[in-house]
């Protein structure tokens, strides 16, 4: 029997560059993510985050750089795309959860690039795989009796917790989110952190912008942007308050900072 291979990177970006108006998004970045990785993305506004989780889940192609999922380049072919895709999901800011439908429609917007489109549509019919359904809930210290109620009644911090119930039932290897405790109070914040962080255990791995530098803890690594240029790249226990500081104080990056 063929030995199964093991992948030493879930993510690698390697020269990553994106193009902006004034200066580049993105300037030469790289960074790779290993299984049970759990990495903090820190910088001021405008340093860049978005544009690498965006690069980093395939929505933004960059102009250059290498960019490998599970050591594998992005697909052409729609059915390889859709295989990729299905292991990578995010978490944004603003959730993106679908209105107009149940709590229990849209954990199975999830599964979309494993069904098809078929049995897509039928989600909007049937309560399909309400087990399955009922335990992301859980997960998420949230009552299944929820799956048949609108979005539009929960509170918002229902709202942020189903986003990360709808974000499991995909069933990603690489988790991505995109600062999704910027809006909450730091008790509530802190509380569904640490519910992400404990669904990144290997073979899972977590990429998380996150504005508050306070929150660190639980988190392997911290990485620092700003200007687009990556500041640095270490373990949370080399990230000192100078460090930070220095992140956020302004100006171009590589001023006085080593990358």
């Amino acid at each position: 029997m063929r030995a199964p291979v093991t992948v030493s990177a879930l993510l690698e970006l390697r020269g990553i560059l994106v193009p902006g108006r004034e200066r580049p998004r993105l300037d030469g970045v790289d960074l790779r993510l290993a299984p049970g990785e759990r990495v903090a993305l820190l910088g001021p506004s405008g340093a860049g985050k978005s544009t690498l989780l965006a690069v980093a889940n395939g929505l933004l192609a960059p102009a250059a750089g290498t960019v490998l999922w599970e050591g594998h380049p992005p697909a052409r072919s729609r059915r390889g795309r859709r295989r990729q895709q299905a292991r990578i999901g995010t978490l944004w800011q603003d959730l993106r959860l679908i209105e107009e439908l149940t709590v229990q429609q849209n954990l199975n917007a999830a599964r979309l690039a494993r069904w098809g489109w078929p049995k897509a549509l039928l989600n909007l019919l049937l309560p399909l795989e309400s087990e399955d359904c009922a335990a992301a809930l859980r997960t998420m210290d949230l009552d299944p009796a929820l799956l048949d109620q609108p979005v539009t009644a929960l509170s918002g911090g229902q709202r942020q917790r189903v986003a990360m119930a709808r974000l499991l039932r995909q069933d990603p290897i690489l988790l991505l989110a995109d600062e999704p405790l910027a809006s909450l109070d730091p008790r509530l914040a802190a509380e569904l952190l640490a519910l992400l962080l404990a669904q990144a255990a290997a073979p899972r791995a977590l990429l998380l912008s996150l504005h508050r530098p306070d929150l660190l803890d639980g988190f392997d690594r911290a990485v620092g942007l700003r200007g687009g240029r990556m500041v640095f790249d270490h373990p949370i226990a080399a990230v000192t308050t100078e460090l930070l500081a220095e992140l956020y104080r302004g100006g171009p990056a590589g001023e006085g900072t080593k990358a």
